[in-house]
């Protein structure tokens, strides 16, 4: 009687001890301290700047089309290939120097510089070089999506690209199924880079302050890694019905063995 008492109570205990907590499920819970030891800034975020392999979208306009359109990708809707490859083969690559080759004006340098700091310079450029200030020149230069890697429990691994201005971490991870049950939520990677090298930075994703993290949003080429819970490992299960099962069939294992070895 004390064995089985003492079994079911070893049971229940691992049980407990295994099994996935929900509150280290939810997100943007209340809490005192935020995992990223970096000073949070509550200020808006800043522009991107641009960096070496960005792909640029760069669009000239004026009150006479043709004049410009030595500038302008022709014939891309007849171009037989999705956005992303789209991008590649019409948009501007940032390259090892940080330039970019745009007709007529060649190189270009754009490293470290916004899209609107872009606008400007080549507005500048086009006015002092090749039109006058009668031809109304308008530039428009965006980045050609957000492309990320995510890693580790996700639904989808993977690069992901996502047309928008700014990305946030959660739309970011939700693009690739959402952590899966036996991610760490607490500890979320983000290694981003940066002229001097990658810098790896650690968001809570538990905590609500995460949003006023200055790595909330996600930049270009930013590789997201979800580490496994401990009780991935252990491999009792997610949920303590799982554990409990796990544990049963363990030790009817055991008792069968033991029971064999007495027989012997």
């Amino acid at each position: 009687m004390k064995k089985s008492f003492f079994l079911v109570c070893l049971m229940l205990s691992l049980a407990f001890m295994s099994c996935i907590p929900n509150k280290d499920l939810v997100y943007l819970q209340h809490m005192e301290t935020a995992m990223d030891s970096t000073q949070v800034l509550t200020e808006t975020q800043k522009p991107y700047r641009v960096q070496i392999n960005d792909i640029l979208n760069i669009r000239v306009k004026a009150l006479d089309q043709e004049n410009v359109q030595i500038f302008n990708p022709a014939g891309e809707e007849d171009f037989g290939a999705n956005g992303e490859q789209r991008a590649y083969f019409d948009g501007f690559t940032v390259d090892l120097h940080g330039n970019v080759r745009i007709p007529v004006l060649g190189e270009v340098n754009v490293l470290g510089f916004t899209t609107e700091e872009i606008e400007q310079l080549l507005e500048k450029k086009l006015l002092e070089e090749e039109f006058k200030e009668t031809a109304n020149i308008f530039v428009s230069v965006k980045l050609t999506g957000i492309r990320y890697t995510v890693n580790g429990e996700v639904g989808s691994t993977g690069s992901k690209t996502l047309y928008q201005a700014q990305v946030n971490i959660f739309e970011a991870i939700a693009n690739a199924g959402d952590i899966q049950m036996t991610g760490n939520r607490k500890d979320v990677l983000v290694i981003r880079q940066y002229p001097q090298g990658q810098q790896i930075h650690h968001l809570n994703l538990l905590d609500e302050k995460v949003m006023q993290s200055p790595y909330y949003y996600i930049q270009p080429n930013d590789l997201i890694y979800v580490k496994p819970l401990k009780q991935k490992s252990w491999g009792t299960g997610t949920t303590t019905m799982q554990t409990v099962a796990t544990i049963v069939t363990a030790l009817s294992l055991v008792t069968t063995t033991l029971l064999l070895i007495d027989k012997i």
